[in-house]
């Protein structure tokens, strides 16, 4: 028997179907009190949170919380999936918890109590959420939950955890002691009299119904810590008995919805036809997945994404860069002259500036994606796609990625691991990261607050519709990329595709918050630590020069200035500028300009092309470091420094449209993202299709750059 009560710490795990309001149950129990990390093995990503129960005598009992991936069964068809049998059949895994919370949609409670009866036959200490009971009864569907209960030996409760309905009496009910659910939902022994008990005694799992899924899911099973010696036990025991695991699924399946059907009939009950939501879902898909309209719809709705992302961040990021120039001109004049004066000023709180900025924008971008995913919008999008992207040798599932990858590369990575056909996952990793991620964004605006002008054309703003236009780009390029690799990757495996569309419901703002406040947390800790650590790095290296480089300037600027009566501010800028182009990054800078000259970057913008082969973002703290060394000591913003960099060979502005335009191209196609890599290194399990990515994606930006420079210029 399991007693809360007596504990002073306790693990829970939630589960559920996809869309079955998981999340928002996570969210209402832990708030802001939560963290993202990685299952040991996998670079698949868990939600872990904590909160706190208080028991009869009013001592506080430590609860944490594992999100766990969402799944329909045990039996896993993608990676991600195979994490919830990993935790809940393997006593030994760190994430084991002490209770499960299953989480189901009340208003489909079949598909739900399938994963359900497969956890109480766990024999783990369980209770079932009816979550989203709004929805169920406006369906007419009535449910006796306290029947339910009896009849899985589990407690229900229900709930609307949208409205934080029913998480009270979730607490409540953890507190109390209930022992692992005694009744069983299939007795696992008829299908292979003994091979539960042979399993047992190999590996430590948690019940006879985790030996049998352990036969079951032997083939790629990574948890129990199995050795050698135990893995060909294991594999002996499965053969001697003819175990087959394809056949006795679908039997275990059948008698299981079996079972369930009867106990549908007992507990739910119909008071009356379909109502509003269904109706209304309907109307909406009828308007929103039209197989003309859908398209354009979803290309307006993404318009008016860029376009709000660049009107309402212009006003805050002005802010932030006006904040950060005054910083910079205080700090200096408050700090003594010499190299620590220079490492804060020029090189930490440019670094800083180049990372804060950004934030407005990145916080809008996730709110619209959040809001577009909450609402139930996104499935709509992925189903409508799916004929399109099968002519170019993807399924609907790679919306889902292609779309993340408008955020990032990294976790839309990831989700293609719920694409069960190999050659459409291949594709679709190799293509991702062609789609404009939110490192691209501080890049792309601040080249287009370069190159076009402020304003508005028929109420358009004009630098919101280039923006779109560079994103646009990304996708064009994706799916022609995708039909190039449709013939070059031979794997021969029948495809198909299956979703749910979740009801559409208003978005739940609390989540979206967290989710806006979360993304733009690994922003700032994480991209920001790689760009202040780059931007340090190049202060070092734009600070020095071989030998005595810099005395040798600053002797000939001393003796042209008394000699020439140059204005001393002048002169101070001249020497500044000049020692940047002889220290460690000019000299490097220099060494590429032949290579990227006629793109039309000089050497400055090499270095940046350099140092954004660690992230992209990385740019604009690169452009600030850069230009912060040949400063004239002014309170002039990176924009502003670049805006009046003048070409010496044409005496023009150093970015026009064509250099600013080539940039652009550069960065919308090249691979400067060292995480991505090591991403699709691990899920392609070797450097091959990386290598390939990296070198196509490289040669794609080179020529696509060049080209438009040639034309533009």
């Amino acid at each position: 028997m399991s007693n809360v009560q007596n504990k002073s710490k306790i693990k829970i795990a939630i589960v559920g179907n996809p869309n079955s309001g998981k999340s928002t149950v996570f969210n209402a129990l832990t708030g802001l009190n939560q963290k993202i990390a990685n299952f040991p093995g996998v670079t698949v990503e868990k939600r872990i949170g904590f909160f706190n129960l208080e028991n009869e005598s009013g001592q506080k009992i430590s609860a944490e919380i594992i999100d766990l991936p969402g799944c329909y069964s045990l039996y896993p068809k993608s990676i991600d999936e195979r994490i919830p049998f990993q935790v809940l059949c393997d006593p030994d895994d760190e994430s084991y918890p002490d209770f499960v919370i299953v989480i189901a949609d009340a208003s489909n409670l079949k598909r739900s109590l399938f994963l359900c009866s497969q956890i109480i036959d766990l024999k783990i200490p369980a209770l079932l959420a009816l979550n989203m009971m709004d929805l169920a009864e406006r369906k007419g569907l009535g449910i006796d939950s306290g029947k339910l209960s009896e009849k899985l030996g589990v407690p229900v409760i229900p709930m609307n955890a949208l409205k934080k309905q029913g998480i009270a009496e979730l607490k409540k009910s953890l507190l109390h002691s209930f022992s692992p659910p005694e009744k069983d939902f299939t007795d696992v022994q008829k299908y292979s009299p003994g091979i539960t008990e042979e399993i047992k005694n190999i590996i430590h799992v948690s019940s006879d119904y985790a030996a049998f899924q352990v036969a079951n899911n032997f083939e790629w099973i990574s948890a129990f810590h199995l050795t050698p010696e135990k893995t060909g036990k294991l594999k002996k025991i499965i053969s001697d008995r003819n175990f087959d695991s394809d056949a006795i699924k679908a039997k275990e399946t059948l008698e299981r919805y079996g079972v369930i059907t009867v106990l549908i009939k007992e507990v739910v009950h119909e008071k009356g036809i379909m109502q509003g939501t269904h109706v209304r879902s309907k109307k909406i898909d009828s308007i929103l997945t039209h197989r003309v309209f859908g398209y354009v719809i979803f290309l307006v709705i993404l318009f008016l994404v860029f376009q709000s992302i660049f009107a309402w961040a212009a006003y805050p990021m002005d802010l932030v860069d006006r904040f950060f120039a005054w910083s910079k001109q205080m700090v200096a004049a408050a700090m003594p002259q010499g190299l620590l004066n220079d490492l804060v000023v020029n090189g930490i709180i440019a670094g800083l500036n180049g990372v804060v900025i950004f934030v407005p924008q990145i916080a809008l971008l996730f709110a619209f994606i959040a809001v577009l995913e909450d609402t139930g919008y996104m499935s709509r999008v992925s189903f409508m796609m799916d004929k399109l992207l099968r002519g170019f040798g993807l399924n609907g599932k790679s919306v889902i990625p292609l779309i993340s990858g408008v955020a990032c590369a990294v976790p839309a990575i990831m989700s293609a691991r719920t694409i069960q056909n190999r050659k459409e996952r291949i594709i679709t990793i190799m293509v991702t990261p062609l789609m404009s991620c939110s490192a691209r964004l501080p890049v792309y605006t601040l080249l287009i607050s370069l190159i076009i002008p402020a304003g508005y054309f028929y109420g358009v703003n004009v630098q919101g519709l280039v923006l779109f236009g560079m994103y646009l780009i990304g996708f064009i390029a994706a799916i022609a990329a995708a039909w190039l690799m449709k013939f070059i990757i031979r794997v021969k495996e029948k495809s198909y595709f299956i979703m749910e569309l979740p009801l559409y419901r208003l978005p739940r703002f609390s989540n979206i918050g967290m989710m806006i406040i979360e993304k733009v947390k690994v922003f700032l800790f994480d991209a920001g630590k790689v760009i202040m650590a780059i931007s340090i790095v190049l202060w070092l290296l734009s600070s020095n020069a071989p030998g005595n480089k810099f005395e040798t300037i600053e002797k000939k600027y001393n003796t042209a200035s008394q000699n020439s009566g140059i204005n001393h501010d002048e002169i101070i800028y001249k020497i500044k500028s000049e020692k940047l182009e002889s220290s460690y990054a000019g000299i490097l800078g220099q060494w590429i300009e032949p290579a990227i000259k006629p793109m039309g970057f000089d050497w400055k913008i090499g270095i940046a092309l350099i140092t954004s082969f660690a992230a992209r973002e990385v740019f604009v703290g690169t452009m600030s470091t850069i230009y912060s060394a040949g400063d004239k000591g002014t309170r002039s913003t990176v924009r502003e420094k670049m805006q009046s960099e003048i070409n010496p060979e044409t005496l023009k502005p150093r970015y026009d449209f064509a250099t600013g335009f080539s940039l652009m191209l550069f960065y919308a196609f090249a691979m400067q993202c060292m995480s991505t890599l090591a991403v699709v290194k691990r899920e392609m399990r070797g450097w091959k299709w990386p290598l390939i990515q990296f070198a196509y994606m490289g040669a794609l930006a080179y020529v696509a750059s060049l080209t438009a420079y040639q034309l533009l210029k």
